[in-house]
């Protein structure tokens, strides 16, 4: 049980702090409760940092001993996929849902001359349906403003060139009030009108900055009429217009029926996630976690994954959606990798959850088992930056001036992944005059490394310079002077788009924006920018104190360095008793500073 208890405190210490669907499970791996959250993290963790007064809540959770999470876009997606989920799973401590009319749909009718409206039941026709929503209000509003720009027929009459040349219909009332052009009476031509109808389809995909604009238009008129009410109502469609959301990817209708496999990897462990495709929404969804063996593509895992994932699942389904073209033939399954639109937001969705599950297995390993967190890191930056052996020992280089004066440079740092502050080093330029970025690199990475070589210290196995090829190249130049060149592993990075620079090499790497790697490199970056900082604004305000005493007529360097040993700052000589500065200086120097800062008194 205790074992039991670590496992569920450590889970909801790597919960993510995103929209999404949770779910509880027991001893046996049964779902007891599905629910949905706008953060994850706050709302799992509720359940076990308060008092529930409510008896089946307090069974509930004593009965729960793992939580799965589904990661979505948003909180009205989460809303979505919470439905289907437990209509798919009926769990025991959710209300029953059984009304699969749960959300209302925008249709547009396949007919001649289609009609637009509203549904709660879409039938597979050939129709196309956009939705659901989770606000009937902003579906209104949303055919409320197709209807005022665009005269759409609202009768069901089959309006076939036969019935219409045969005239079989008449012009109703929709006309006679500019609701309608007639074209049951053949007084609006077919393209006009599907014209009309493209327009309110782009409206509806959320298209709508042009209809905005003519919104916005419309409330400025009315203010200036001083029509204010017209004016409010004009603003109300906006502000819902604006929030309206035209679909979403927990539901799609178009695409049914089909399973979702998708990869990301590490080093160490490849992480697949599946999501099960019913009818247009997801039903299901998993990630499995596989230990690279003989350093396997990502490929080769996918592969390896889908039938014993289809198996579990006793899927069916006859369409495959893939992050990666891989080598598998399943009969009569096609097996596609999307490049754009709903099913290649779908995949990225997937992804996403690969990612998270990833995201929150290294955070559980790091709290339990942080050897192993570290080794893999290791590892990572050893396969990433091309090395021959793992960056344990790190340093990072920054140089700071403001217009050449007081220059200085930074050494920070790291080992196994993070700071080792006793470590850093600051650096005084000393053989560089003005702002030389390059030379003071050269100088300072030589004075490092020399030093070290002399004393016999451990090298580092990666230099990091902050900075683009040019800072990178004078640092070759110090350690090819002290022959280190080719022993020590060295990179630069330039700030502007996170180039890595390698020595050679013209063209930089870009790692991607998620990587542990780059998220190492950019942190011992940062700290050697910190510290460099620090440095070179301890040193300007040390320069402008001593200026300040020694500005006083009289008074030389050696007194200026006995007076801030005593009293740290200008400051702190100018408050000093006039007895005190006599015992620190003798009485013909301490009249001499006493007069310097009490002269109007």
């Amino acid at each position: 049980m205790a074992a039991e208890s670590e496992h569920l405190q450590n889970l909801l210490k790597t919960l993510p702090e995103k929209p999404g669907v949770y779910q509880h499970l027991d001893k046996d791996g049964k779902i007891l409760y599905i629910g949905k959250a706008k953060n994850l993290k706050k709302r799992v963790s509720s359940y076990f940092t308060k008092q529930h007064d409510n008896a089946r809540t307090y069974l509930l959770v004593k009965k729960v001993r793992d939580i799965r999470t589904i990661i979505t876009d948003s909180e009205f997606d989460a809303l979505l996929l919470e439905n289907n989920l437990i209509k798919e799973h009926q769990p025991k401590y959710n209300v029953n849902l059984k009304d699969d009319k749960t959300y209302p749909w925008i249709c547009i009718k396949k007919e001649r001359f289609p009609r637009i409206f509203s549904t709660r039941n879409p039938v597979k026709d050939g129709s196309e349906y956009f939705g659901p929503y989770a606000s009937v209000r902003v579906m209104r509003t949303v055919l409320d403003l197709i209807r005022q720009l665009y005269h759409l027929r609202t009768c069901n009459l089959n309006l076939s060139e036969e019935n219409i040349d045969n005239g079989k219909y008449k012009v109703c009332l929709e006309y006679h009030i500019k609701n309608c052009l007639g074209p049951c009476e053949d007084l609006q031509s077919e393209e006009d009108y599907m014209n009309d109808v493209e327009s309110a389809r782009e409206i509806i995909r959320g298209n709508i900055s042009a209809v905005l604009k003519l919104l916005k238009t419309q409330m400025q008129t009315h203010a200036e009429h001083m029509e204010f009410e017209s004016a409010q109502a004009v603003k109300e469609k906006i502000d819902l217009l604006q929030k309206y959301q035209a679909k979403s990817m927990v539901v799609t209708p178009s695409i049914t029926n089909v399973d979702v496999f998708s990869i990301i990897s590490d080093a160490e462990y490849g992480y697949v996630n599946y999501l099960k495709i019913i009818e247009g929404a997801i039903v299901q969804a998993h990630t499995v976690e596989l230990k690279k063996k003989l350093d396997e593509s990502d490929e080769e895992l996918l592969a390896l994954s889908i039938p014993e994932m289809r198996n579990l699942f006793n899927s069916q389904s006859r369409t495959l959606y893939l992050s990666h073209e891989v080598e598998i033939d399943i009969p009569n399954v096609k097996i596609t990798v999307p490049q754009r639109g709903d099913k290649k937001q779908l995949v990225d969705m997937s992804q996403r959850n690969a990612r998270y599950h990833r995201s929150e297995r290294m955070k559980n390993i790091q709290i339990v088992d942080p050897d192993r967190h570290t080794n893999r890191i290791m590892q990572q930056m050893k396969t990433d930056l091309r090395m021959n052996v793992e960056p344990r020992h790190l340093e990072c280089f920054d140089n700071s001036n403001i217009q050449g004066t007081h220059p200085v440079a930074a050494c920070v740092v790291f080992k196994d992944g993070k700071p080792s502050k006793n470590d850093y080093r600051k650096f005084n330029i000393k053989t560089v005059e003005g702002p030389d970025d390059f030379a003071s690199m050269e100088e300072v990475i030589y004075r490092r490394y020399s030093r070290i070589q002399q004393e016999g210290g451990d090298l580092p196995q990666l230099i990091v310079i902050d900075g683009g090829k040019g800072q990178l190249g004078a640092a070759l130049k110090s350690l090819e002077l002290l022959g280190l060149r080719g022993k020590i592993a060295i990179i630069g990075i330039a700030k502007r788009l996170e180039e890595i620079y390698f020595p050679g090499d013209p063209v930089p790497m870009y790692l991607d924006k998620r990587s542990e790697t780059l998220k190492i490199i950019q942190q011992a970056r940062n700290e050697a920018h910190r510290f460099g900082i620090t440095f070179h604004r301890q040193k300007r305000s040390k320069s402008a104190v001593k200026s300040k005493l020694e500005e006083i007529p009289g008074i030389g360097p050696s007194t200026v360095k006995i007076l801030l040993k005593k009293y740290k700052s200008a400051t702190g000589v100018s408050k000093a008793a006039k007895g005190e500065l006599e015992n620190l200086v003798g009485s013909s120097k301490a009249q001499k500073i006493w007069s310097y800062f009490h002269a109007d008194e």
